[in-house]
């Protein structure tokens, strides 16, 4: 495949490819550019013209190019579905679940972008101003750079392109190294949809050079990426010199309490699927720590531990398969390591915990204490730790501990404890009776401490993705 750089396909300058294979099998699926900063510079340069003529459209042109985008993604979404299963690993249940996100977000940043209403204020509350007027208008802020990430490509895409198109923004898009593959086909899609000649462009290749390349372009007016909480801070840093706006999506350590009077089938169900068959483990908000009233413990660690012996590991293209494999082999390492971390400072496998090539067991862990590593660190596999409590004090108190503010669960039906919760857990969202691995993208998604810096939704990414401009008339009321 090729790159898209000011409405053209091509290869890289530099004459780079990488290759790019299928997660279960490791066979080669196909070959895309190896981008590099000349490449990056182009698509910078072809952008300034970009924005131009997407933000002279008029929003209803704009949002029609979505619909038919979404259109025409729907119409082909089997076959996009099953190439992003077979280049990222994911069930293609979950793919098609995924898919129908995409297109629900196209449509939906079509219609909430033509309500980018702006205000007329009245300046008669300041002495001297009695006859004066002010107008605020929201603007696109020029070229956005999206940053996407392997686990959620098309619909994290979607939500990063999208937006900044119906906002009237020029998009660069920099696609997962490990599956760009459906990322291009899709932008193949909203190419034939209308939209005008740069206004959105995609540049293949590794993060430490496209990704970064783009950050500290000068052309470049905000970065929108979602990946982990050190790459945040790669970016934040390099962006500083050129003051663009920075929108932020990282990493998670999800806290689950499961309270005395929840019910431990239902308990157990949402785990196994909220930490294991979603994504295969590797969500930002994903459960990440069960925390458990001790007078439940063992009932909820025989529930869990009897659905996960049912799962089956394999072909993400098989039906029969419930968890596929990691994104590499490395990460799947990277998980076993950190499991026989947890082994070493005390903690007990209760099922699970082999690794073959990339992919790695569904894993129970008990016994963990909350001063050792795994308590704190995010787990980007499906590893699920079961950890007492004796009290709801204690409880939050532990899931407030850490480092990452993301989602946070609990299981209960006491309306206080749930409002106890969403006040004191500092996190971006609360979730009643249900796993932390939800999204949805008519609610504002993100978190707090290093968790990032922003919330993401159709909603708050279009006014992100905007600046307001004022037009002060002075005198313009007769006396």
């Amino acid at each position: 495949m090729h790159m898209l750089i000011d409405g053209e396909w091509v290869d890289s300058q530099g004459g780079g490819v990488d290759a790019i294979v299928e997660r279960a099998t490791g066979i080669e699926i196909d070959t895309v550019p190896s981008g590099d900063e000349s490449d990056v510079s182009r698509a910078v340069a072809a952008a300034q013209q970009g924005k131009r003529r997407i933000a002279a459209m008029p929003s209803h042109e704009r949002s029609a190019i979505l619909l038919r985008a979404a259109d025409r993604i729907a119409a082909d979404h089997e076959r996009l579905s099953r190439l992003l299963a077979r280049e990222n690993g994911k069930t293609l249940r979950e793919i098609r679940s995924e898919m129908n996100a995409a297109i629900r977000i196209f449509r939906g940043y079509a219609e909430e972008g033509k309500r980018l209403l702006g205000r007329a204020t009245p300046l008669d509350s300041i002495p001297g101003q009695d006859r004066s007027l002010a107008l605020t208008l929201r603007q696109p802020r020029g070229v956005v750079a999206a940053i996407i990430p392997f686990n959620y490509p098309a619909e994290l895409w979607a939500h990063k392109v999208a937006g900044a198109l119906a906002a009237g923004n020029a998009v660069i898009t920099k696609p997962p190294e490990e599956c760009p593959l459906t990322i291009i086909e899709i932008a193949r899609l909203l190419e034939e949809s209308g939209l005008p000649r740069a206004a959105h462009q995609v540049v293949t290749g590794v993060g430490e050079v496209v990704g970064a390349a783009l950050v500290r372009a000068s052309g470049v007016d905000m970065v929108t990426m979602t990946g982990s909480t050190a790459a945040g801070r790669r970016i934040l840093r390099d962006a500083a010199e050129t003051m663009k706006k920075v929108h932020l999506e990282l990493g998670g350590n999800d806290a689950t309490i499961v309270c005395d009077d929840a019910d431990p089938a239902a308990v157990a169900d949402a785990l196994v699927s909220g930490r294991f068959t979603s994504g295969n483990g590797q969500i930002c908000c994903a459960v990440k720590r069960v925390l458990v009233d001790r007078r439940i413990h063992d009932e909820i660690t025989s529930a869990v531990v009897e659905r996960t012996g049912k799962l089956k590991l394999g072909d993400p293209l098989d039906a029969g398969t419930d968890v596929g494999p990691l994104i590499t082999e490395a990460a799947a390492r990277r998980v076993e390591e950190q499991v026989r971390q947890a082994v070493a400072q005390g903690a007990r496998i209760a099922i699970g915990g082999a690794r073959s090539g990339a992919f790695f067991e569904p894993t129970v862990l008990l016994d963990v204490r909350p001063d050792t590593a795994v308590f704190d660190e995010e787990i980007f596999g499906p590893v699920l730790p079961l950890i007492p409590f004796d009290s709801f004090d204690e409880a939050l108190d532990l899931a407030n501990r850490g480092p990452y503010g993301l989602q946070a669960a609990i299981f209960t039906n006491d309306v206080r404890r749930i409002m106890r919760a969403y006040r004191e857990l500092d996190v971006g969202t609360v979730v009643v009776n249900h796993s932390t691995a939800i999204r949805l993208e008519n609610l504002p998604f993100g978190g707090t401490k290093l968790s990032g810096n922003a919330r993401e939704g159709l909603h708050e990414t279009l006014l992100d993705m905007t600046e307001q401009k004022t037009l002060l008339m002075s005198d313009v009321f007769p006396k």
